[in-house]
């Protein structure tokens, strides 16, 4: 009887095991290319850009963190008339199999309440949490990408 149980208890474990690794695979997702874009001193704010590819299974962004700013917000870009201006957004969705692009323009991660400076060719870790996949940590280099304007960026809210 205790041989059967064992045997049933050690089914169970290695079936929960497998299930899970199948989960896992299904909301993998893929974080590249992740930058944020230089900050001169007493600006408040900064962008960060990344590249993620979804896995087998539709999964959503739901918030990030990092280390170097109080807050980091989801945002995207809005024309209200000519006028483009940046909101807070709850959740970035990342459809199985496909690449969402964070980028200057459109969807991107807002850093708000810097501490110091984000220097060009520094690097800071950022945490991504995902619905589904739970956590991702990615390094995110600051650099001046090409295209993309160096200056201070204002943002409607936050000086910079």
């Amino acid at each position: 009887m205790q041989v059967i149980r064992r045997t049933l208890l050690a089914t169970a474990f290695f079936a929960a095991l497998a299930a899970t690794a199948a989960l896992h695979a299904q909301t993998n997702v893929k974080v590249e290319g992740a930058w944020a874009r230089p900050t001169v001193q007493g600006q408040a704010a900064g962008g960060g850009f990344l590249k993620i590819t979804g896995g087998a299974a539709a999964d959503k962004l739901v918030s990030a963190s990092a280390t170097v700013s109080k807050t980091v917000e989801l945002h995207t870009m809005v024309m209200e008339g000519e006028v483009m201006r940046m909101r807070e957004i709850g959740a970035i969705d990342v459809p199985a199999g496909k690449t969402v692009e964070l980028k200057p323009g459109g969807l991107h991660v807002m850093f708000i309440g810097i501490d110091k400076p984000l220097k060009n060719g520094d690097s800071f870790p950022l945490t991504l949490r995902f619905e589904k996949a739970g956590e991702v940590k990615v390094e995110m280099k600051v650099m001046t990408q090409a295209g993309a304007p160096a200056t201070p960026m204002g943002h409607g809210g936050h000086k910079p």
